[in-house]
C-alpha cells in the first residue's frame, strides 16, 4: 500500500473441546505473536478456566512457542492436554485384539 499503512495480518485461532470447536479470525499488525493472537481472539474470556501458559500451541499442526511471530493466513491451534498416553492406548488396543483372536 503506497500510503504507508500496511494491510493487517489475518490469522485464525482454533480451540477444540470434546464437544465443541471454536474457530475465530483475528486481524493483527505485522510482528505480532501467537500469544497476542490468542489474547485478541477472545478465547481467554470465553473459557475462563483456560490457562494459556499451560497449554501447548501450534501453527498448522506444528508445535510452537507463545512468542512465535504469526504470518498472514496462519491458523494458531491451542491443544488440550492428552487424557491418555497414545502409546498406552495402542498397547491396550493390541492386547484387546489379541485376546479376541484367542477366543
Amino acid at each position: 500500500m503506497g500510503d504507508g499503512t500496511e494491510k493487517p495480518l489475518r490469522v485464525e485461532v482454533a480451540y477444540a473441546l470434546r464437544d465443541r470447536q471454536v474457530l475465530l479470525v483475528v486481524d493483527l499488525e505485522k510482528g505480532r505473536t501467537v500469544e497476542e493472537a490468542i489474547r485478541r481472539s477472545g478465547i481467554l474470556e470465553a473459557f475462563p478456566g483456560f490457562d494459556i501458559s499451560r497449554s501447548p500451541v501450534g501453527i498448522f499442526g506444528r508445535v510452537v512457542t507463545l512468542d512465535t511471530r504469526v504470518r498472514d493466513g496462519d491458523r494458531v491451534e491451542i491443544y488440550r492436554p492428552l487424557i491418555a498416553d497414545p502409546k498406552e492406548i495402542r498397547r491396550w488396543r493390541a492386547q484387546r485384539a489379541a485376546r479376541k483372536r484367542t477366543i
